[in-house]
């Protein structure tokens, strides 16, 4: 009775996991401590994987704790590393628990890139070691009978739980051993194997019979569900099926037994024959059907012999009406047995190994919230910069300070013999036109490397149509062209911003050449500098003006802004905060982070207070700049206006905002090559990311087209057909075996009309005849070999008496055909040919055979004559054929 069902272990591939996540792990985080425990870290999940899957396990405890730590670790990894078809691309190839394959096909498997799907099948193998381990326990004590009943309602739950989840963690349709159906089916077969321990467990305590009546008749209810579930499914083994009709007819019988017990305790004797009937017929129907799979000898004899003991009181004392079966109240149902809720961690010993890493959640919130950072610093700095371009613009246009300086009219102003001095200390114009000339060389780059890696997709996929279009449907892949279009929208978007970038630098270029004259010119030396300078008349008489003060003391103010705006952008890029406990507390929280608003709020509460002074910074400027414009033109009043000297200013206009346009030239230029800079390694990465996905999807197409070439091979070659007859093998005699080349087959004589034996066997030995003692002096002793050599064993001495049949068959091959010693109805001794010249003295033998005769029939009925051969005398030599 003690028969249970437990689930084989589904088998995997070999998978490296360390290359692709140690990859993952370089390019996301900086070089240092955190990136080496990561890699390490790494290391361990591998080993972990080889552990738990690349090697046969015991069926034991420790075992079971090994596939569910790395399951718990799988549940706890998912989250903090991209996994995807697209992304970080890891193919998993498992084969079908249950499918055993062919000789040319091997079995079913199936390989996907997703994380889902390898922890489907590690909870799988979990719940399927946890039944063969519950199968192991020793049910004759009580803690074999708690683990039991523990690890099958484990795998109750695990099998439970691939059903809720499988669907979904694959996107695509799963083999059939971890399918909805099967695995639903598994789990239901599992839980009632638990409710049947809880009722041994019930027994083997001798708890009240109503208890156990109860618990056996929810094992029976679980039993009839699974048996119903699993009835027109063929994916399942063959013995499954009868075994739960068998469990579900015992679990009855026993229901009844104990119920039979309680209706003779409360001297319901009719009542107690009625159910120990049913019982009786129960096992006697699973007996006589289910008697190779699961035997209930012990259980028959005691149902039989309280059966014969309720009976013989019931006819010699009680006389109670036996009622019918379905007039009998229904039993109770007891279950108490649940399958186990799967939330991990399931291991008693987890600890996870990138418990550091953040989410991949928190990790895409955090680089959204870098983003966003990133965009309000550059708008404070940008419109700061702006401003203080417009200021500079301002005062050169007003000639300011210079006109200040060139009262004398003849001499170099001093603000423009600082400008100029501070270009030269910059480099010159060998810096700009140095800066210029590398910007076509990173640009270069970084398209060759965007073009290979659009090229690499490109050559995929189009090998992924040409395989769809070769193999239709089978090619039942994820088309390239569709996993791809990520990869392609973020191409495009690194392409347009190469486009951006060449008319950005079209534009500096142009704003070089236009100044590039005047800039030229500050380079010089002073004397050449103020050589190239017109003279104007002096305006000495504006010196100590109350005019000329105002607008020195409103130039000092812009000045002091200028220098508080440098100071604001270097705090405005210092502020930091980590968001990551911020949007980890939300996660936990709520499930999911709400990054804009999170962001938002916490982006205006650290740049608020400086964006309110940018704003104020621009205010006081436009206060000032409209009081320089004022005080300017009653400046300009005063001074003595003539041709020379409105040369002069002009020539000074153009040197300020030369000055001015070599210094956003130079931070352009090199803020540019700080762009293409990073943007190569933003592309290599990019690159990374598409030759790890082509590299995965070609060895993903590569296994598929194995298991197509597989799948090929198990189809037939052509549909069946009928051979003409002439070209068929000679038939048997009606009644005969089929001949087997050079082979003997021992029959019996009720099988040999049917079909010829799988397996070869030595010849049966024919019966010896009856001879006279004048016909056995007849035989020669030494007699050669009457026909050519055979491969029949040797002759040996006869039996001391007759045998009857079946005599042996012979089979032959063309041209020489043993003679069968079928029944001869001459004597034995008669017809024997005089001694001639060169021949022994030898019985005659007028058999002929025909050219590709078929093999022998069986023997025929005593009496009759063998059917289909002529008769031949009886002969005078042994019986076995000679050497």
């Amino acid at each position: 009775m003690a028969t249970f069902i437990s689930v084989p272990l589904k088998k995997s591939s070999e998978v490296d996991l360390v290359k692709p996540l140690s990859k993952f792990v370089t390019a996301t985080y900086p070089a240092g401590e955190e990136q080496g425990e990561y890699n390490r870290a790494v290391e361990e999940l591998n080993k972990l994987r080889k552990n738990a899957l690349g090697r046969p396990l015991d069926k034991h405890e420790s075992s079971l704790e090994i596939l569910l730590r790395y399951y718990d670790q799988l549940c706890a990894v998912e989250p903090k590393f991209p996994f995807s078809e697209n992304q970080l691309c890891l193919t998993f190839t498992w084969k079908d628990a249950f499918d055993k394959g062919s000789l040319f096909g091997g079995s079913v498997k199936l390989a996907l890139a997703s994380l889902g799907y390898e922890k489907t099948c590690v909870l799988f193998n979990a719940a399927a070691l946890a039944s063969q381990i519950a199968s192991e326990q020793n049910l004759d004590n009580d803690e074999g009978l708690k683990a039991a009943a523990k690890y099958y309602q484990l795998a109750s739950g695990a099998f439970g739980h691939i059903k809720d989840t499988v669907l979904s963690a694959l996107n695509r349709e799963p083999t059939m051993d971890i399918s909805p159906e099967t695995v639903g089916t598994l789990s239901h077969i599992m839980l009632a194997q638990a409710q049947e321990v809880i009722f041994l467990k019930a027994t083997s305590d001798k708890m009240k019979d109503a208890v156990i009546a109860k618990l056996a008749n929810q094992a029976a209810d679980f039993y009839g569900d699974a048996f119903k579930q699993c009835q027109y499914k063929d994916n399942l083994p063959k013995e499954v099926l009868p075994v739960l009709a068998a469990k579900h007819c015992i679990m009855q019988a026993n229901a009844e037994l104990h119920q039979s017990i309680l209706a003779k305790q409360k001297k319901r004797f009719g009542e107690e024959i009625a159910r120990l009937q049913h019982a009786a017929e129960l096992v006697k129907t699973v007996a006589s059907r289910y008697d190779e799979y699961v035997s209930v000898k012990d259980l028959s004899d005691k149902i039989n012999r309280a059966l014969t003991a309720a009976k013989k009181d019931n006819d010699f004392i009680y006389h109670d009406r036996v009622p019918e079966v379905k007039d009998l109240e229904h039993i109770g149902k007891a279950a108490l047995v649940r399958a186990t809720a799967i939330t991990p961690p399931l291991s008693q010993k987890f600890t996870d190994l990138f418990e550091k890493m953040v989410p991949m959640a928190v990790q895409q919130s955090m680089s959204i919230y870098s983003q966003r950072k990133a965009e309000t610093i550059n708008r404070l700095v940008g419109t700061m910069r702006e401003a203080t371009n417009l200021c500079n613009g301002v005062l050169a246009s007003l000639n300011l300070p210079a006109a200040l300086e060139d009262l004398s009219g003849d001499s170099i102003p001093q603000s423009i013999a600082e400008k100029a001095r501070s270009i030269v200390q910059q480099g010159g114009l060998q810096s700009i036109e140095q800066l210029i000339r590398d910007l076509p060389e990173l640009l270069t780059r970084n398209r060759e490397i965007l073009d290979e890696s659009l090229k690499m997709l490109d050559d995929e996929e189009t090998t992924d149509n040409e395989l769809r279009t070769k193999f239709n449907q089978r090619w039942n892949r994820t088309p390239s062209g569709d996993l791809y279009k990520p990869l392609r929208a973020e191409g495009a978007n690194f392409r347009n911003i190469l486009d951006k970038a060449v008319q950005a630098d079209q534009v500096v270029k142009d704003r070089y050449n236009t100044h590039c004259d005047m800039i030229a010119l500050l380079c010089k030396s002073e004397s050449e500098l103020n050589a190239a300078i017109p003279s104007a008349n002096p305006t000495k008489t504006l010196q100590g003006s109350e005019v000329v003060n105002v607008l020195r003391s409103q130039l000092a103010q812009l000045d002091e802004i200028k220098k508080e705006r440098e100071t604001l952008e270097g705090e405005i890029k210092a502020v930091t905060f980590d968001m990551s406990i911020t949007f980890l507390t939300a996660l936990a929280q709520d499930g999911a982070i709400n990054e804009e608003q999170l962001s938002g709020s916490q982006l205006d509460q650290l740049y608020g207070a400086y964006n309110q002074r940018v704003q104020a910074s621009l205010r006081t400027q436009e206060e000032l700049l409209g009081q320089v414009q004022t005080s300017h033109q009653e400046f300009s009043s005063l001074k003595q206006s003539n041709t020379e000297a409105n040369q002069r200013e002009e020539v000074l206009k153009k040197l300020a905002s030369a000055h001015d346009s070599y210094v956003e030239i130079s931070n352009n230029l090199r803020e540019g090559t700080k762009f293409y800079n990073d943007l190569t390694e933003i592309l290599l990465k990019f690159q990374n990311k598409c030759s790890d996905i082509v590299f995965a999807r070609k060895t993903e197409r590569d296994e598929l087209l194995k298991e197509l070439q597989q799948s090929i091979a198990r189809e037939p070659s052509a549909p069946s057909f009928n051979v003409p007859a002439y070209q068929s093998t000679p038939a048997a005699p009606a009644g005969g075996p089929t001949p087997a080349p050079r082979t003997v087959f021992q029959q019996q004589p009720q099988q040999a009309q049917q079909q010829p034996q799988a397996k070869p066997q030595p010849p049966a030995r024919p019966p010896p005849p009856s001879f006279t003692p004048q016909a056995a002096s007849m035989t020669p002793t030494s007699a050669p070999p009457t026909g050519p050599p055979s491969s029949n064993p040797p002759p040996m001495a006869p039996p001391s008496q007759a045998q009857g049949p079946p005599y042996p068959s012979y089979q032959g091959y063309p041209g020489y055909f043993q003679m069968p010693m079928g029944y001869n109805p001459y004597a034995y001794g008669q017809y024997n040919m005089p001694n001639m010249p060169n021949m022994p003295n030898v019985p005659y033998m007028p058999y002929q055979a025909n050219q590709g005769q078929g093999g022998y029939p069986a023997a025929p009925p005593t009496g009759q004559p063998y059917p289909g051969y002529p008769q031949q005398p009886p002969q005078q030599q042994p019986y076995y054929p000679q050497q």
